[in-house]
């Protein structure tokens, strides 16, 4: 569910007009509700109820401060996966010890720099990365709480270049030798090992890919402490889809994701941690663009857009869906036509659908494309010095802009041309 209808013949965000927002900031545009992020959230909540836990949203899905400040209100803690995620977290008011560290490749700066400012655990992903921790740690004179991330060989089934949990992905240590690292890392001064973390992957819309993930956490965690390890946290990561596309039948609800973590390690005495990022912000957000031109072209015709790839990758990285409708309602039962609808980039690859119906548009008509509020503006380029969107925040009957457009010259003087040239 979002916040986004038709009222009046209209698309609003929330109780503002979409219409009036594009008048204001121009096109294109990315608008976030404040009342889709909120219910999203407290799902999460409601799954988990019964259990010690901590809901941390995935920053990489979404990192506009007023974001993360809306939704560190209502008790959210953050995943971070770099030390600029870090400082965005901490900007917006995310104290250190609600922030997991994540990521494959932290740097002794950014290792200072959540040790320094307050850090809730490090996820690590290596032994080399294990052995540096421990010896920041051990200069700066203070104990960094870790957990090892675990990779149990399971297959997500989802796009390939998001799955992260089989055997020949970049992330975690094999599960196989986790008790060995564990007694690695146990060793080490300067650390303090915690708990386990996992992530699977994202966007999945099947439940037996965590259950499996999870019963293989669950079985490693009775062996660690057979071993004489406190495991008392357990990172069961993020992942969980959303319906990018209306016909597709609907992922799995955060509730039943809730029974999964419950039936595999409800009984470990543990506090659960999860990541979600995708299932919060996704469909709080749209991309609003206008429409450039309506070109007729060989056996199809074209909708050219004034967003682009660069505005949103997804649908040229992934081969994505996103649901585009008119932000004028069309009358009921009116004709549709198929159009390719394209940006003004100049790659052939600067396509968002083929042949995707739509009723009939015009120079100037509005459309917006749903499910856009995660990994959009975050991904965004100014490839073709086209400068990066605004990003907008809807709360009830009133809007703000988030993130305001760069100027052009702006752009070019971050560039600097050395006196000898």
């Amino acid at each position: 569910m979002d916040h986004f209808l038709y009222r009046d013949g209209t698309l609003f965000a929330e109780d503002v007009p979409i219409r009036d927002i594009a008048a204001s900031v121009g096109t294109p545009f990315y608008v976030y509700s404040c009342a889709t992020l909120t219910r999203h959230y407290r799902l999460f909540e409601e799954a988990l109820s019964g259990l010690d836990h901590l809901v941390c949203f995935a920053v990489k899905s979404n990192g506009n401060q007023a974001v993360l400040a809306h939704l560190a209100k209502l008790g959210a803690g953050m995943d971070v996966v770099s030390g600029g995620e870090y400082r965005r977290a901490r900007a917006a008011g995310v104290p250190g010890e609600r922030i997991v560290f994540s990521g494959v490749g932290k740097t002794a700066e950014e290792m200072r720099l959540a040790l320094e400012g307050g850090i809730r655990q490090f996820n690590l992903e290596s032994e080399p990365e294990m052995q540096r921790l421990s010896r920041v740690a051990s200069e700066m004179g203070t104990i960094a709480p870790v957990t090892v991330r675990v990779n149990p060989d399971v297959d997500a089934r989802t796009h390939e270049k998001i799955a992260t949990g089989k055997s020949e992905n970049k992330f975690g240590i094999p599960i196989a030798r986790a008790r060995e690292v564990y007694a690695e890392a146990a060793a080490l001064p300067g650390l303090d090992v915690i708990g386990i973390d996992v992530h699977i992957g994202s966007q999945l819309t099947d439940l037996e890919p965590f259950e499996i993930a999870y019963e293989k956490v669950a079985e490693l965690t009775r062996q660690l402490r057979a071993d004489g390890h406190d495991i008392r946290r357990l990172d069961l990561g993020g992942g969980l889809g959303i319906p990018y596309e209306r016909s597709n039948s609907a992922p799995p609800l955060p509730i039943e994701y809730g029974e999964v973590i419950k039936r595999t390690v409800g009984d470990l005495d543990v506090e659960v941690e999860i990541e979600p990022g995708r299932l919060i912000s996704g469909n709080a957000g749209l991309l609003v663009s206008g429409v450039t031109y309506v070109k007729q072209g060989e056996g199809r015709d074209f909708l050219i857009l004034d967003a682009a790839m660069n505005d949103l990758i997804r649908p040229a990285m992934y081969g994505a869906w996103h649901d585009i409708i008119p932000v004028e309602e069309p009358a009921p039962g009116v004709d549709q036509t198929p159009y390719d609808i394209v940006g003004p980039v100049c790659e052939s690859g600067d396509t968002f659908a083929k042949q995707r119906h739509m009723p009939p548009l015009a120079e100037g008509d509005l459309v917006a494309f749903r499910s856009a509020g995660a990994y959009g503006a975050v991904m965004a380029s100014e490839y073709n010095t086209r400068p990066l969107i605004p990003e907008v925040l809807v709360k009830d009957d009133h809007f703000a802009v988030i993130r305001a457009r760069p100027t052009f010259d702006e752009i070019i003087k971050r560039d600097t041309v050395p006196e000898w040239l």
